[in-house]
């Protein structure tokens, strides 16, 4: 068994599809018109035929209010792999990325966490 999708709820596909694209790098996989929103998958460059992220549409108040309650307390949505956060720290701040948490080291882990414009924290982390 492996993960083959994961989701990230959003408030607008079409800054969430810039965003992880223009900014993050992903690579669009999937896109399937469902009325007022669409089926959007990014993949990782590395990994075409890996792991897909998923943006789910919330225009719902329940999802809405658990993840301003997740920001609100500096809860990251989700977690993505790096090879190295401190390179990506800066990368991604030289793009206007917003950071909420510099690179820390815990334990043989190093994280960051930046605000995604979509209404997330999002994880970057790299194992020692």
């Amino acid at each position: 068994m492996r993960i083959h999708l994961a989701s990230v709820l959003v408030d607008d596909q079409d800054k969430a599809l810039r965003f992880y694209t223009e900014v993050l790098g992903f690579v669009k996989k999937t896109e399937i018109p469902l009325g007022e929103a669409r089926w959007l998958t990014v993949v990782s460059p590395d990994e075409p035929n890996g792991t897909e992220l998923s943006w789910n549409l919330i225009t719902i108040p329940p999802p809405n209010r658990s993840k301003k309650a997740l920001v609100s307390d500096g809860i990251p949505f989700t977690s993505f792999a790096v090879d190295n956060v401190q390179q990506e720290f800066k990368r991604l701040k030289s793009l206007g990325v917003q950071f909420t948490q510099e690179p820390a080291q815990m334990g043989s882990v190093t994280t960051a966490v930046f605000d995604d414009t979509c209404g997330n924290l999002i994880q970057i982390a790299q194992q020692s």
